[in-house]
This record gives C-alpha cells, sequence and structure tokens, in this order.
C-alpha cells in the first residue's frame, strides 16, 4: 500500500484514502464519546456551524474547542477525561476543533475517510488493511504554525509501519507526544487547563477496538465507531 503524508497545509490536495489523525486531543476525545455510548459524531469545521448543526440537530450535544479551550455554549471541551463515567448512550454529538476536524472538512477529494489515535491505531490499520485498496494519504493535523505536531506525526508512523508489517518500539514513540510542542502543556503546571489525565490517556496504545470512518451524508460529515 502506497503511504503518504500531509498535514492541514495540503490535505485539502488528497485523494484515495485518508486518515486525519489527531491525539491531543480531538480523536482520543471522539473515541472515549464513543466508549461512553455515543451513536454518531456529526464534525464541524467552524464554530458557528457547530451551532447551527445543533439548531438541526436540537438533542444533540457539542464538544470542542477553540485554541485548546472549550467554547462558551459547548456542551463539554476537547478533553477526553471529562468523557469518562458519562453515559452517552444514543446521543449525537457535533466536534468542532482547531486541528482534528479541520483535517476531514478540508479534504474534499478524498474518500474513504477515517479519524484515528494512538488509542485506535490498531483497529485504524485493520480497518484499511480490509476496506482500501490502493494508498492512503495519514494527515498529521497538529503540524501548524509554532506547533511541531511531532504527537501526530509519531501516530502516523506507528500506522505505517504496522501497515508495512513492522513493529516500532512504543517508549520513544510515546516519549515524543509527551514533549511535543502541544503536550508539554499537559505537563506544565502553569496550564491546569490541560489536565496531565487526557495526555495519559492519549497515550493509551490501542486501548480501544473500533476504527472511526466517517461518511458524508447529504452536506454533513458523520463519524461513526466501527468494531473490528
Amino acid at each position: 500500500m502506497e503511504i503518504r503524508h500531509a498535514t492541514l497545509a495540503d490535505c485539502a490536495e488528497a485523494t484515495g484514502a485518508l486518515v486525519a489523525i489527531d491525539v491531543l486531543r480531538a480523536f482520543t476525545t471522539a473515541a472515549f464519546a464513543f466508549a461512553a455510548g455515543a451513536e454518531r459524531i456529526v464534525l464541524a469545521g467552524e464554530i458557528d456551524e457547530a451551532f447551527r448543526l445543533r439548531e438541526a440537530l436540537p438533542e444533540a450535544l457539542i464538544m470542542g474547542e477553540k485554541n485548546g479551550l472549550r467554547v462558551p455554549g459547548f456542551d463539554f471541551g476537547n478533553s477526553p477525561s471529562e468523557l469518562r463515567g458519562l453515559d452517552l448512550s444514543g446521543h449525537t454529538l457535533i466536534q468542532r476543533t482547531s486541528a482534528g476536524t479541520q483535517g476531514l472538512v478540508r479534504a474534499q477529494k478524498a474518500g474513504p475517510l477515517l479519524a484515528a489515535g494512538l488509542c485506535n491505531a490498531r483497529a485504524t490499520v485493520e480497518y484499511l488493511a480490509s476496506h482500501v485498496r490502493g494508498g492512503v494519504t495519514l494527515v498529521a493535523t497538529g503540524v501548524l504554525p509554532g506547533e511541531d505536531g511531532d504527537e501526530d506525526i509519531a501516530c502516523a508512523e506507528l500506522i505505517a509501519a504496522s501497515l508495512r508489517g513492522r513493529a516500532l518500539e512504543l517508549p520513544p514513540l510515546l516519549e515524543r507526544v509527551r514533549v511535543s510542542t502541544w503536550g508539554r502543556n499537559f505537563t506544565d503546571a502553569a496550564h491546569p487547563e490541560f489536565p496531565l489525565a487526557d495526555l495519559e490517556l492519549a497515550l493509551q496504545v490501542d486501548r480501544f477496538t473500533f476504527a472511526m470512518p466517517v461518511h458524508r451524508e447529504g452536506d454533513q460529515l458523520v463519524m461513526r465507531a466501527e468494531r473490528i
């Protein structure tokens, strides 16, 4: 399988299968939402779009962030630890984030689409192996001005190695996540808005055995969990 790499800067040009990767924290949070019973997650690129979607889906809950912080009026932030212990059975969620959801919203030429983090990397690989013929583009969505995005690059490297039948040593890979530009926020006492628990949950490789394919349903991008 041909494996290509991209960032938010060029993912709009990608064709064929595409995996948007956001370890800290969008797609880790999405995975914990599905683990809590959520039925589907509708993706939004902009904040006002998220609120418009809730008008159309009045029972839906909005989760996400701007600049890492919960948006006023959203039901949840972009925090997997916030969702632990909740019962979201049957709920529709709307998710808008500054990196992860952007990688899917912008990829208008690509398909099929998946969302991934370390927490479901193996399931993502198995989904690709069984559903995709040809190449795949792995989008490290956290590569942004002033942010190295190495948490997502590391995850992309893990997925790529697995697709090629190779194994990577996890300890150095997880250390890269911890010391990435964004990862350091979670170990800095000056940033209590970024709980250490979120980092620790994001580092739990293959905690979940479901992939998160994203389908175009009318004018909406809808993510669901598909157990592998």
